[in-house]
């Protein structure tokens, strides 16, 4: 029924929309395929994660719904020039406009892309593996290949510097766009095509690290293209589009991967993922080439590749405070990662159940972090960068408190869906506010080189500390005291961000991608 819904609710924003386009008809087009969208969303995660009991066991068919809410969709885009005046945008309210001018909007379909690899090795390659046989600690060992992200900035400098032949035509970003998009997919149909096999899974092991290594390549084109692409005021709203694009495009492909898994088996379910690579491509070849402040180098030399290599971490440490913002890059996190990837450890041992857990954790969480990223946009604009960072860091630390006071309170429904929610808009203010400080960090020179070093200096400490000691230190002090040691180390990186403000570092830490231009 709900499904329903937002079909008919999009179907009537498109009718409505043309017959008053010129009375609202922006507005009207944007709040109603909202509507439709957020109830078609809906549907689909109740489906995948709180069925009723009457829908358990019951194959999940694409045939109809997925036909449908396609057309519905393609239906909207076909029709959005038509229902729409041509000052579109002056039509949207205020508070709405700046997430549809052309920067935002190509960073959410950026995001899209961005988020589905890091899915295919994440969560959906564990639950293929132990559905396939393969025991716990081999499919543990399978966050290496994650890890692969954490090295992108050694070879961040080839998509800076290094032009692709007879693509290079339509500009650096755009030609590696298209490259390292396809490579995706390779990888993708790669991983599909590969069963694991417990008795030799170093196939499965290469495919999965393959996978990583064209989504880290991907990430460093999509992050560079969506740095130059938003002007410096923009950088709020286009982080929180991005970041809109990485959840859904991660959510949305593990549960097609997922569904079509039930019903085709995992080769295809794997393969159906790969059109996820698409976004970005064609964000690309529609918005263009944004303005390039280095060309790349016609003729390769030693001289040329060393300074391609090195050039983008010497502008960086060359500038006033370096060495303290690369360390507030490297502690500001790491009280919420090591927080984070050990919450399944608490609710599983607090006795909470599968179809809890999916539907506090994955449904609710899902729409908490949504409504954390429209306001960490909202904080970014209202607040400005500096004190809107600083508010983002204190509510990240304070979120694990909740933690540790369910961890107290034993199990509790209630209790459970007040800390996810908590946690989870606090991670969305979060990851608007402080990926827009971190883009204004980079020189325009060297945007994907420079953002890819801070976005992995940004999770390694975090996830090296996780996962050499949090087993161990739950051990030994318990859940409770173990969620206020994670709100404890986290008060360093808050400390060193405000000296930073009060300073006057954070300001002149900024480059040339957070300066009018």
């Amino acid at each position: 029924m709900t499904f329903l819904l937002g079909l008919l609710a999009l179907g009537a924003t498109l009718v409505l929309s043309i017959a008053w386009r010129r009375r609202g008809g922006a507005s009207l087009l944007v709040a109603g395929s909202l509507v439709g969208a957020a109830l078609l969303a809906l549907a689909v995660l109740f489906t995948l994660f709180s069925p009723p009991k009457s829908l358990v066991g019951a194959p999940l068919s694409l045939d109809w719904g997925g036909g449908a809410a396609l057309a519905a969709f393609v239906a909207a885009f076909l029709l959005a020039k038509t229902a729409a005046p041509a000052d579109w945008r002056a039509d949207l309210p205020e508070g709405v406009r700046p997430y549809f001018a052309k920067g935002p909007l190509a960073s959410f379909a950026l995001g899209v892309s961005s988020g589905f690899p890091f899915a295919m090795i994440g969560a959906t390659l564990t639950t293929r593996l132990a559905q396939t046989g393969i025991d716990k600690s081999t499919v543990t060992a399978f966050t290496l290949a994650i890890l692969v992200y954490n090295f992108k900035f050694l070879w961040a400098w080839i998509v800076d510097s290094v032009p692709i032949p007879v693509l290079g035509r339509l500009g650096q970003r755009v030609s590696w766009l298209i490259v390292a998009g396809l490579l995706v997919v390779a990888a993708t149909i790669n991983l599909a095509l590969v069963v694991p096999d417990p008795a030799n899974i170093w196939p499965t092991v290469t495919a999965a690290v393959l996978m990583g290594a064209a989504g880290a390549t991907y990430d460093i084109v999509i992050d560079g293209y969506r740095i130059e692409v938003l002007q410096p005021h923009e950088l709020g709203y286009g982080s929180g589009m991005s970041q809109y694009g990485w959840r859904i495009g991660s959510v949305a492909a593990g549960a097609i991967a997922l569904v079509v898994a039930g019903q085709a088996g995992w080769t295809a379910g794997y393969a159906a993922c790969a059109v996820f690579a698409l976004p970005a491509i064609l964000t690309g070849l529609i918005v263009g080439e944004p303005a390039r402040h280095r060309a790349p180098a016609e003729r390769r030399s030693i001289a040329t590749v060393a300074r391609g290599i090195w050039g983008p971490f010497v502008q960086f440490f060359a500038r006033e405070g370096a060495l303290i913002v690369l360390l507030f890059i490297l502690v500001h996190k790491i009280g919420d990662t090591l927080a984070n990837l050990t919450f399944r450890l608490l609710f599983n041992d607090l006795g909470f159940s599968n179809d809890e857990i999916a539907f506090y954790d994955v449904s609710l969480g899902f729409l908490a972090y949504m409504l954390g990223i429209f306001l960490g946009g909202v904080l970014y604009a209202r607040m400005g960068m500096k004190r809107s960072v600083m508010l983002s860091l204190i509510l990240m630390a304070v979120s694990n408190l909740s933690f540790a006071a369910l961890a107290a309170a034993g199990h509790s429904n209630l209790g459970l869906a007040g800390a996810i929610g908590f946690e989870n808009i606090a991670s969305g203010v979060g990851g608007v506010v402080v990926i827009a400080y971190f883009s204004a960090l980079t020189d325009l020179r060297f945007t994907a080189s420079q953002y890819a070093l801070i976005s992995a200096g940004a999770s390694i400490v975090g996830r090296f500390i996780t996962g050499t000691t949090a087993g161990s230190l739950i051990e030994a002090m318990g859940y409770a005291n173990f969620y206020l040691f994670t709100t404890v180390i986290a008060l360093p990186g808050v400390a060193l961000y405000w000296w930073m403000m009060r300073s006057g570092l954070v300001d002149r830490s900024i480059g040339s991608a957070g300066q009018a231009r």
